[in-house]
């Protein structure tokens, strides 16, 4: 999905969770932390700001419950828009010469 994807640590396939920890690996292979939870509404909050090796830890939220992968998919798509344009804040501070 636009090059981003996602990675779990909490294994939410194994057992059921409305909370974890991921990451979202971006098109350059750079990550940022994800501590997301399932709620009514869309959201994200910084934990840890941009930093040489992340472009930071979030907490998001999104609604539909993290039990495939389609889901994954879908939440995924609710919060690319902002993690896209910390990911760009993060080249242009960061990685500007490359």
């Amino acid at each position: 999905m636009d090059g981003f994807q996602f990675g779990k640590i909490t294994d939410f396939e194994a057992e059921p969770s409305q909370e974890g920890d991921a990451f979202v690996v971006a098109p350059d292979n750079s990550r940022a932390g994800l501590a997301w939870e399932v709620a009514d509404k869309v959201s994200m909050t910084e934990i840890s700001p941009l930093e040489p090796g992340r472009w930071g830890v979030w907490a998001v939220s999104f609604p539909y419950p993290m039990n495939s992968r389609e889901n994954v998919r879908r939440n995924l798509e609710l919060i690319l828009p902002a993690l896209n344009q910390k990911w760009n804040e993060w080249r242009q501070k960061f990685h500007k010469a490359r």
